[in-house]
Order: C-alpha cells, then structure tokens, then sequence
C-alpha cells in the first residue's frame, strides 16, 4: 500500500478520537461547566448530528475543490474546533464546537474514502478504505484510553489540548505524504449528484449500511453492563475486554477489506450473517470470562469486516457519478445506524426484554440488512448493469 494511505489513517485517527473519548469525560466535563450528566451525554448526539447532517452538506459546498485542498481544509477544521473545546467557558459553546469538528468528521471519511480508491489499483480499492479505517480502530484501543487517563488526570480541557495537537501531526503527515490531485476535479454539479443518490440502488445501499452497523451499536453501546450486570464480571475487567474488542476491530476491519476486493457482494452478504450470528450466540459470553473475552472479540471482528465492504458497496452504486458524495452520505448512514442501535437497545432495556434481551434485538438488525441486501442485488440482475457487477 503506498504511504500516501497512512497519511489518511493518521486523521482518521485523530477525528476517532475526538469522537469517542468524551464518552469517558462525561462527569468531568458536567461537574466543570455545571450540567447534568444527561445533559452533558446530548454532546456525543450533537456530534453525531453534526456528522449526519453536515457530511453531505459540506462534501457539496467543496465538491469543486482539489481533494487534498479539501483534506488540508477539514484538518484545520478539526484543530480549530478542538481548541475551542478546550477553551469554551460554556456549553453552548461547547457543543458548537463539538457540532463544528462533526463537519470535519463526515467529510473527511467521505473524501478520504474517495481519494484512498483512487490511489491503489481496482482491485485493491476496499483494502485501501481498510487501511484508512485503521486509524478509526487504533483510536479506539490506544487514543481514547489515553484521552481518557489524560483527562481524568489533567482535567478534560487538557484531553482537548492532546487532540488539537494530534491534528496538527496529521496536517503535517498530509501535506508531506498525499499526493497532489493528478487532474482537476470535474465541475460538482450537486443535483445531478443528488438525482444519482437518490436512486434506489444506492438508497437501498445506505439502508443496509444504517441496519448494519445499527445492530453493531445496538449492544455495544450497553457492553458494559451486560458484562458486570449480566455476565457478573468485576468493573475492573471491562477495560481489558474492550481492549480485546479493538483488536478485533482492526482484525475485521482489514480482513472485511480484502474479503471485498476479491467478491463485494458476497463479503456484504457473509460479514453481514456473520455479524447476526455472533449476536444471536451472544449471551453464551456470560456464561464465563474466557467466552465473555472470546464474544467481545468477535464483536468487534464481525461489526468492522463490514465497514470497507458497505463504503465500496456504496461508492460503486453511484457508478462515478456523484460517488465522492455518495461516501459522505455512508459515513453519515454510519453514524445514523450508530444512534438508531443505541435508542434500540435502550428501548429494549425499558421496554422490552430486558438487559439480557439486547443480543437478540441486534441481532434483528443485520437479519434485515441482509434482506435489503439481497432486494438491492436482485434489483440488480434485473436491470443487467454492468457498473454494478459483482467482484
């Protein structure tokens, strides 16, 4: 893989980051700018508001633009809204400038998806997406322990500091290792872009994207008392177990994208019954630790093998046209199917069957994407496209 690649998992990791460790700030951040807790939790939906609606919108404003031009321009999106988390002395302004970074966040996966196709041969495009997506997954093992460690530590500001500072080694990183574009970008007309999306083909792609990674968040975002409530494991243990989740992130993660550059439909269909089966199989995690850590691995394997797949599957849906678009709109999907999982699980544990039940309605989500999955490829035999052959 050339090293212009690394250059785009080094802001990937940098955007994960900021995304993920306030989740662990939460009480510091609440008790120094005077909210509740549950207040202060609107901050990770602001961000992830941010990403869905701002992805699209902003991929549009800078479709005219050189990519590097508009990846040196997010960077500095994302240092600046760092800084000014840092700084806020409130939180409306703090969650303006988490909102903010959010606009860096959608567009920069979304181009950056685009570019990372762009410098590798056909068929190694969705292990190129991988390679990006790695950074996403090493923020999560290393980065957001140590945000986390840092600003419980040296209070959260210093957390945002470190992050602001991570931007800026990936600005560097960018500008050194990406190649300028090789041709001018072609004249974005973003209705002809948006009249291409909203085909159904790629309408039913980004439905499958959403159910997806909807199942994957569905439990993940309650591991932690599933672990200690339901698998009776000590509190100290969550952390190590989530270590084990990363790793398997970074495993699926790369293992989705070579899968994909050798059968794309296939692998979208595989990654995602073996993410339904992994949920189904779920609570034989609480029957010991040594299954808890075997299921949370396997976890994260199954819910990132079908990241790079679902951005290909996307991107080769719009058939060129609109494609750079058509990326923000996944990456937006993404974080879409992240807040739906999340509100379904928690109904699940208010209204539904319980704690113990959330394995069983995630896994509800992927059984539903695969069925999308296959409308969308029968859609396809039938209309005989050859830009939506299978590889």
């Amino acid at each position: 893989m050339p090293l212009a690649l690394y250059a785009l998992t080094a802001g990937a990791f940098g955007i994960g980051v900021t995304e993920f460790v306030i989740m662990g700030l939460l009480p510091q951040v609440a008790a120094d700018i005077h909210v509740s807790i549950a207040t202060a939790g609107l901050l990770i939906s602001g961000y992830a508001l941010g990403v869905v609606v701002g992805a699209p919108v902003l991929t549009v404003v800078t479709g005219r633009l050189p990519r590097k031009t508009v990846l040196l321009g997010l960077m500095v999106v994302f240092i600046l809204g760092n800084a000014i988390c840092a700084l806020a002395p409130s939180y409306e302004i703090l969650m303006a400038a988490r909102v903010v970074t959010a606009l860096a966040h959608g567009t920069f996966f979304g181009v950056g998806s685009v570019v990372a196709t762009k410098l590798v041969t056909p068929d190694k495009r969705a292990s190129a997406i991988a390679v990006m997506f790695t950074g996403l997954t090493v923020a999560n093992i290393l980065g957001v322990p140590f945000g986390t460690w840092l600003g419980q530590t040296y209070g959260w500001r210093s957390t945002f500091w470190a992050v602001s500072l991570v931007g800026i080694a990936a600005l560097a990183i960018i500008v050194a290792l990406l190649p300028k574009d090789k041709e001018a970008p072609e004249a974005s007309d973003w209705k002809a872009d948006l009249k291409a999306i909203s085909r159904t083909p790629v309408l039913l792609g980004l439905l499958t994207t959403v159910l997806g990674y909807g199942g994957v968040f569905a439990l993940f975002t309650y591991i932690a008392p599933l672990l200690t409530d339901i698998a009776h494991l000590p509190e100290s243990w969550v952390s190590p177990i989530l270590l084990v989740f990363g790793g398997g992130l970074i495993a699926g993660n790369l293992l989705g994208g070579k899968l994909a550059d050798r059968n794309l439909r296939l692998t979208v269909l595989g990654t995602m019954a073996l993410l339904g089966i992994v949920l189904v199989l779920f609570p034989a995690a609480f029957l010991s630790p040594v299954t808890s850590v075997i299921f949370v691995g396997l976890l994260g394997l199954a819910g990132f093998a079908t990241v790079a797949p679902l951005q290909m599957w996307v991107l080769g849906k719009a058939e060129g046209a609109g494609e750079q678009l058509a990326s923000s709109f996944n990456i937006a999907a993404f974080n879409l199917g992240n807040a739906l999982g999340a509100w379904a699980g928690g109904f699940a544990i208010s209204h539904g069957p319980g704690l113990a039940g959330v394995p069983y309605v995630s896994a509800l989500f992927p059984t539903a994407a695969i069925v999308v999955a296959l409308i969308a490829m029968k859609g396809e035999r039938r209309d005989a496209s050859p830009a939506l052959s299978t590889r």
